[in-house]
């Protein structure tokens, strides 16, 4: 029978670090039940890890409590990568090919490579998403098998400064490696957006502490990606600097206004000392410049808002009171909110939430990268101790024999009061046979 594989995914946001483990059984079911968290402040700023010793030490305490749920220990871990220099960058490839034979996969894997060989001042490319295939100057979703004297390919190179991932790097030093590094919108989009998303067009749009990050997707393809450095604490600071609030009870009262974002109609009253329609005023204002910078990115990509039919909102602030709706009278697009991937079962439905998605995300990216036989976990054997040969049944003991008295020889079978009374006994089994049979 064949072993299921464990996944191990790790995402690092601007406000917590969140681990996962999934099982993946022959079949391709993929589950989980086993989820750590930690909570942090000012260890990233941005996406960027500052504090690297301290980062290092939550992500190996939930690590510790994720091996002690399953009995076993981690190997190996996939790493999202995110943050506020992650963006996109489009490049092209020309290829003057033979005409007489037809294009190749492995063709096709090399002039992608190609696209990287270029580098990018002061950036790194993190991943490479094709966007478009051309063969005789003529667009093609699939070119492979085709004949043509040219072939062009578009692509998306995701960059982020060098700093983020070296960084990320310098986390995994005490032992359990990076297996691989997985971007997390890409693997964001690629769970949560349907088919027919991507292809009439849709921005996703995934509002965290620190960052927003914007992916567009049109005629299936991703055409662009960008991340602004501002998200949900920036509407927490603002509420701080002007109710002069500390950051808890700041956050608590962005929370628990009845209408943040209409300050008119917010209920007039005092949350632990703060006035909410005074806490109002300050978060409608960043969140409508928040907005704003969104539908900049439409224009940055080179789209109308009429080319997109859909908005996926994601992540901790986009379940701000009211937030979905300003959207949609805003940008007059349809918004929706984002689901955990459809792929991964979660079997505990106190990690069932959606503030997990970017982590869920990453198991179900991370469950088609990996090899057949690969795992993420050594499970604990169960000590059986030592085989032995089978032995020989004892001899069931005879009765023991009664003390010889001295003076007296044992009566021998079919002999003396012994056999009279075996005589007697056999008698009264035959007579109640005989009485048995007459009853019936």
């Amino acid at each position: 029978m064949e072993k299921n594989q464990y996944i191990v995914a790790l995402e690092i946001g601007s406000s917590k670090i969140v681990g996962a483990i999934a099982e993946k059984t022959s079949a391709g079911y993929l589950s989980v039940r086993h989820l750590q968290e930690e909570r942090h402040l000012n260890s990233v700023r941005y996406g960027i890890v500052q504090n690297v010793e301290n980062m290092k030490s939550s992500i190996n305490r939930i690590l510790k409590n994720l091996e002690g749920m399953i009995d076993g220990r981690v190997t190996q871990v996939y790493l999202g990568v995110s943050g506020r220099s992650l963006h996109s960058i489009v490049s092209e490839v020309n290829r003057s090919v033979g005409s007489t034979e037809a294009i190749t996969r492995e063709l096709i894997d090399r002039i992608i490579k190609d696209a990287t060989s270029t580098p990018i001042r002061n950036y790194d490319t993190v991943d490479i998403v094709p966007r478009a295939y051309y063969v005789d100057k003529v667009e093609t979703p699939n070119p492979v098998g085709q004949f043509g004297s040219s072939i062009k390919i578009k692509v998306n190179l995701i960059v982020a400064k060098p700093s983020l991932k070296l960084n990320l790097n310098r986390l995994m030093t005490f032992g359990i490696p990076a297996k691989d590094y997985i971007v997390t919108p890409l693997a964001v989009a690629d769970q949560i957006l349907n088919e027919s998303e991507r292809e009439l067009g849709c921005m996703l749009v995934d509002m965290g502490a620190e960052t927003t990050t914007v992916s567009i997707y049109k005629n299936k393809s991703l055409i662009y990606l960008n991340t602004l450095p501002m998200g949900g604490r920036n509407l927490t600071r603002d509420v701080m600097i002007g109710t002069q609030a500390v950051e808890d009870v700041a956050e608590n009262v962005k929370k628990n206004i009845n209408n943040p974002l209409d300050p008119v109609n917010a209920d007039n009253v005092v949350i632990e000392g703060v006035n909410a329609r005074e806490a109002a005023n300050y978060i409608s204002a960043r969140t409508g410049e928040i907005i704003a910078n969104v539908n900049q990115q439409l224009a940055d990509a080179g789209v109308s808002s009429d080319e997109i039919k859909s908005i996926v909102l994601i992540g901790g602030c986009a379940h701000l009171n009211g937030l979905k709706q300003k959207l949609e009278e805003t940008l007059k697009i349809t918004v929706r909110m984002g689901q955990n991937p459809p792929t991964l079962n979660i079997l505990n439905s106190d990690i069932n939430r959606l503030e997990y998605i970017e982590v869920f995300s990453l198991l179900a990216a991370a469950a088609e990268r990996i090899g057949e036989g690969e795992t993420c976990v050594e499970l604990n054997s169960t000590n059986v101790g030592p085989e032995f040969a089978p032995r020989t049944p004892a001899p069931t003991p005879e009765e023991p024999e009664e003390p010889k008295k001295p003076g007296k020889k044992k009566p021998k079978p079919g002999s003396g009061k012994w056999a009279a009374w075996k005589k007697h006994l056999v008698n009264l089994i035959s007579e109640e046979d005989e009485d048995s049979e007459d009853e019936q």
